[in-house]
């Protein structure tokens, strides 16, 4: 048994997998690394040598930025977009989504077809657009333009994720319900909804980052600094001739804190939520 045991491949292959296993994480954590590295230091230069460690430690680059005029509001914003887009989005997103797990009606396939369609084209397509209807609606330069088009751009993602949940729950709990006496609404509301809280959290998670990290579009429909959202102000230290390194990394930072939140928070959904959902529609 010894000498089959000094034999067995298994601890070479198990060390070579930790060893490749810890390279990805080097690689992995070496960009964080390096921003944490230069929002630590205390002026704008871009940190150069391949050490990625802190060999400073400031903080004058996070109070810059906490004592900049306008980023608490910008702060605000970027919370009330966020949040509202993830509200709005998710609610229509699981309507939508039951109607096409459950029901059979006209337009069912062609429907899930033209959300999936709607997925194929990056939303600077649909910029110029966009623009024009927010224009004509008077929303350019207000919040609730911005809600608007997050919202309507998370629905198709949300309203497939959620189906493919949907389909997973066996119709003989509604079935019962209906003997029971339970109205459609109610079997929704109390039935569907209740089991299907790992897929909403990871939809409403992936709403939230969408419109959390969101740039292009805010910064074509925002002209006022006041109405800007926390990426829009990010941009605002890269200049055409000088970049504030320290300051944007800083940003960055605080910008991916809540997301960072938001996962430890969510993350006994998200394996469950992902992965039950990938079934054939």
């Amino acid at each position: 048994m010894s000498a089959a045991a000094d034999h067995d491949p298994k601890p070479p292959i198990r060390w070579g997998t930790h060893v490749f296993l810890a390279s990805v994480v080097v690689v992995t954590l070496f960009p964080v690394l390096w921003v944490v590295k230069m929002a630590l230091r205390p002026d704008q230069t871009f940190a150069t040598g391949l050490n990625p460690l802190p060999t400073t430690f400031s903080l004058d680059n996070f109070r810059d930025l906490l004592a900049a005029p306008n980023f608490w509001r910008q702060l605000g914003n970027s919370v009330l977009v966020s949040a509202v887009t993830t509200v709005a989005g998710v609610f229509l997103a699981c309507t939508a989504a039951y109607a096409f797990s459950r029901f059979r009606f006209p337009g069912r396939r062609a429907g899930l077809m033209a959300f999936l369609v709607t997925q194929m084209f990056p939303g600077t397509m649909m910029m110029i657009p966009l623009y024009q209807v927010l224009d004509h609606l008077g929303l350019l330069d207000r919040l609730l333009g911005l809600v608007l088009v997050y919202s309507t751009t998370a629905i198709p993602f949300c309203v497939w994720q959620l189906k493919g949940y949907f389909d997973t729950i066996p119709r003989d709990l509604e079935e019962s319900a209906l003997m029971d006496g339970a109205g459609q609404f109610t079997i929704f509301w109390r039935i569907i909804l209740p089991l299907s809280r790992p897929a909403i959290a990871v939809t409403a998670l992936f709403s939230f980052m969408t419109a959390w990290n969101e740039y292009i579009l805010a910064a074509t429909f925002m002209s006022d600094e006041k109405a800007y959202t926390l990426p829009v102000q990010l941009q605002q230290y890269v200049g055409a001739y000088t970049t504030e390194w320290g300051h944007f990394a800083a940003g960055a930072l605080l910008v991916s804190a809540p997301v960072m939140a938001l996962f430890f928070v969510l993350q006994r959904h998200l394996v469950g939520g992902l992965t039950a959902g990938g079934v054939k529609g």
